[in-house]
Order: structure tokens, then C-alpha cells, then sequence
């Protein structure tokens, strides 16, 4: 797709003013400027003074406000942030219109040697469990142990279910489908990515619905939402065709952290059967498979999400994965680079 086919986006200093991102309890808000891009990130207070860092990162569509539910249950063990990708949540766009994976890896890697909170319990979701399998393989230095809760690692049968995301990144489909869509109602459109991402949308309140809506019709405010949603899916569509060394299930068989993997049952997006081969793929993994979840299981099981969690901490400890941090200096070469090679075999569109 061409940068033409999608309106242009203003200046961030010029963004129109928008509805207010929800801030729950206890959480706080903060706006990082680093090179070439601003991140909001998401934060609680620790229970106490000392916990290892965590961060949490988001998938395709989503904002660091899809860690809400789980992070609170961590927090007596983490000193946990979440982060909103550029473009997301409430993070403007990046300055180069850069939302390949490699990408928003570069911007989970900026801020983690920006914030020197690294390395930290790295969290991932969907498209942010590509994004953090990519920090964790090249910058291992960062990452303490890594969570992946249906990482959006390569298939080479696609669901049935999953196409109109996949679709989403073609030439002209995001005017097709605006056009399509105009007459939703913001409910209507929360409904359907409820049905999409949840085992059983049952399980949202009316309350986290409600919600959900404000967030929607917020977001249908940005200028740029639609340019971040359709370069970001092919993001994702272009780190699934690179091979070799800078492919996804490469960089796993990489990495270094202990691994905890989620796969729901129900999921319409990653296929539950990929479990297995991810399982294979990361040397040191531990499998946790939810019959009943879909798509967001740290949404919709928080609880056993952050049991697994807590398993893994003391199953490997600190000092299993001590020694592979103990001289950042010797990564100083592996910075931004090894993130901007990988780059360079994706195609952004522009």
C-alpha cells in the first residue's frame, strides 16, 4: 500500500483534542520522549521497594490498558509497567511511520536503556508477543524471563477466523472496510472484537464493557488510528514471510530467558495447535494451555495467568537467569543495530 491511500496524519502538536485515556486505580500515567518517537507509559506502585522490573506490552489494536486486569495481581512480586506501542493507547505516532515488528521492538528497546530498568520480566501479547520474542533474541541483556500469551509467531495454515485481520494489510482494504463500517455504533464494533479476542465475551462486566466503548469512540477520534491499525497488520504480515536468521521462529530458538507460554483453546486468532511448536521453539519454555480462553487470556484469566507466572518465578529464581546479565557492557554492540538489520528485511509500505 502506498502512503497515499491513507490519509494523511497531522503533527503530533497539532493532534485534535480527544477524550481522556481511562486511568484505573492506583495507576499512573507518564509521557517518555525518546528518539524518534513519545511512549505513554502505564505504571502501579510496587508493594514494596526492590521487586524486579516488569514490562508489559500489547498486541494489535490494543494499549497498555490491556494489562490492567493482571498487573495489580503481580505487583507484590513486580515492579510492573505497560507501555502503549507508538500509535496505541495514547503514544502518537512514531516520527518515521515505522510499525514493522522489528519497529516496535526498537521502541521497547529504547525505553528499556532510556528508563535503565532493564532486565526486566518481559510480558507480550498477540503482536506484542513477536515484538518482545524480538527484543528478547537480540537484546538479552534486557529481558529477566519473557511471557508470551498467544504470541503472533508465524502459521502456515491461518485460521478461517483470523483472515480479515491478515486482510486488513492489503492495498485499499482499510478505505473498503471504513467504508463498510461507517454506520457501526461504537458498541457494535466493541461486540465484534469481543467476539474476536474473548473465549467468552460473556465474561466482560458491563462495567469493562462500558469502557471498552469510551476507549473506542476515543480512538475513532485519532486521525491516525487507522494508519497505525493497517501498518501495523502488515507488520506482522511481513515478519511472517522473513526467513533465515531474522525470522520469528528463528529469533525463539534464540532466546535465552526462561519462558512461559499461554495458548487458549478458543482462541480465533493464533491457533491453539501452534502451543506445541512454540513449546519446541524456546529452549527453555513452560506450556500453559486455557480450553476455555481465547484470544486475551491475561484479560479474561487473570488469575491463572498470574498463577503461571508465579510458578515460573519459582521454578527458575533469579539466580537461574543471573549470569547472562551480569556484564550489559558486553551487549553495548547490540543495541538499536541488531534490531535495525532485522528491519531492513521488512517492508513497511512506507
Amino acid at each position: 500500500m502506498s502512503s497515499t491511500e491513507l490519509p494523511s496524519v497531522p503533527p503530533a502538536n497539532v493532534l485534535p483534542k480527544v477524550a481522556a485515556v481511562r486511568v484505573a486505580e492506583g495507576e499512573r500515567l507518564r509521557s517518555v520522549r525518546l528518539p524518534g518517537m513519545t511512549l505513554t507509559v502505564r505504571s502501579r506502585p510496587a508493594a514494596r521497594e526492590g521487586l524486579p522490573p516488569a514490562l508489559f506490552v500489547h498486541g494489535l489494536g490494543g494499549s497498555s490498558q490491556n494489562w490492567s486486569a493482571l498487573m495489580p495481581l503481580l505487583e507484590d512480586v513486580v515492579d510492573g509497567e505497560a507501555v502503549d506501542l507508538p500509535g496505541f493507547g495514547d503514544s502518537p505516532p512514531p516520527d518515521d511511520g515505522d510499525y514493522s515488528v522489528s519497529g516496535h521492538a526498537r521502541a521497547v528497546i529504547r525505553h528499556l536503556d532510556a528508563s535503565g530498568r532493564g532486565p526486566v520480566h518481559l510480558f507480550g501479547n498477540s503482536l506484542g508477543g513477536a515484538v518482545v520474542t524480538r527484543v528478547a533474541a537480540v537484546r538479552p541483556d534486557l529481558v529477566r524471563t519473557l511471557t508470551l500469551v498467544s504470541p503472533a509467531l508465524p502459521e502456515i495454515r491461518v485460521q478461517r477466523s483470523a483472515v480479515p485481520t491478515g486482510l486488513l494489510a492489503l492495498p485499499g482494504m482499510a478505505r473498503l472496510f471504513t467504508r463498510l463500517s461507517r454506520d457501526w455504533t461504537a458498541e457494535q464494533r466493541v461486540r465484534g472484537v469481543m467476539a474476536l479476542c474473548y473465549g467468552d465475551p460473556g465474561r466482560v462486566s458491563p462495567e469493562g464493557f462500558r469502557h471498552a466503548v469510551e476507549e473506542m469512540e476515543r480512538r475513532l477520534q485519532l486521525p491516525y488510528f487507522w494508519d497505525a491499525m493497517v501498518r501495523s497488520a502488515r507488520g506482522i504480515v511481513n515478519a511472517y514471510t522473513v526467513g533465515g536468521q531474522h525470522g520469528l521462529w528463528r529469533q525463539a530458538e534464540r532466546v535465552l530467558a526462561p519462558t512461559l507460554l499461554v495458548y487458549g483453546g478458543r482462541d480465533k486468532l493464533i491457533g491453539y495447535r501452534m502451543a506445541q511448536r512454540a513449546a519446541r521453539a524456546f529452549r527453555d519454555a513452560r506450556l500453559v494451555t486455557l480450553p476455555d480462553a481465547g484470544h486475551v487470556a491475561m484479560m479474561e484469566y487473570p488469575e491463572t495467568v498470574a498463577t503461571a507466572f508465579r510458578e515460573l518465578l519459582a521454578d527458575t529464581g533469579e539466580s537461574a537467569v543471573g549470569d547472562q546479565h551480569d556484564d550489559r557492557d558486553d551487549h553495548d554492540d547490540r543495541r538499536d543495530g541488531a534490531v535495525d538489520d532485522s528491519a531492513a528485511n521488512e517492508t513497511t509500505g512506507g
